[in-house]
């Protein structure tokens, strides 16, 4: 076998990717609102979107609408619509699963047997009174926080290596240019300054180089 000569070797460092996912405090557990965001912050994960929101039973259908069609759809849009929820956008690494084993197994009697400190098993009490909801999959992830924050834009979020070649290439140049004149110029405000200067020198601003003339109205 070949000797690996140690020094002509480079490990690649791995590629950690945050990711989003939907969780949502249902009806009967609103009041215990704070307590779920407490266990939820604690587990290292970063609230990125929050809002309080009373869907009608239509937009609860259309939510899930994945279920139309079975037994308990009919109670599930009833008790989902009957009060106002907690709609929660979560980052961290492999948030979906994460998430997924913090809130435990859908039946409320099940987890307090197999994950008894649970979120389920903590505030739930049946099938569909347990508690919280969490998106199963990425592509449920990206769909439910599209329904419940249209304005969000679903994308992994680089980290470690990933974020810092990214931060070298696109936006230290141009940092550490505004960072030496702020130096230079050592105003009363330098945080107001940095940010006139970024605005002003920012290279990605879109030049015109045809020359133009405006034309008053007549």
């Amino acid at each position: 076998m070949p000797e690996i000569d140690s020094e002509t070797v480079t490990m690649e460092p791995p590629q950690i990717f945050v990711e989003r996912t939907l969780a949502i405090i249902k009806p009967d557990c609103v009041d215990k609102a704070d307590e779920i965001e407490e266990i939820i912050l604690r587990s290292g994960f970063t609230i990125l979107q929050k809002r309080r929101v009373h869907l009608t039973p239509e937009q609860t259908s259309d939510f899930y609408a994945e279920h139309y069609g079975k037994m308990f759809f009919p109670s599930l849009v009833a008790y989902m619509s009957s009060g106002p929820i907690v709609a929660m956008v979560l980052a961290r690494e492999c948030a979906i699963s994460y998430w997924r084993e913090l809130i435990g197994p859908t039946n409320t009697l099940k987890a307090r047997e197999t994950h008894p400190d649970s979120i389920r098993a903590l505030y739930g009490t049946d099938d569909q009174r347990n508690a919280v909801h969490g998106s199963d999959m990425y592509s449920s992830a990206e769909r439910e926080i599209r329904f419940l924050f249209p304005d969000s834009i679903v994308e992994p979020i680089p980290a470690g290596q990933a974020a810092k070649d990214y931060l070298s290439k696109v936006v230290n140049p141009t940092l550490l240019k505004g960072l030496t004149e702020l130096c230079k110029q050592k105003p009363e405000d330098p945080v107001k300054w940095l940010a006139d200067w970024l605005i002003a020198n920012n290279p990605n601003k879109p030049r015109i180089n045809e020359p133009y003339s405006i034309q008053e109205p007549n």
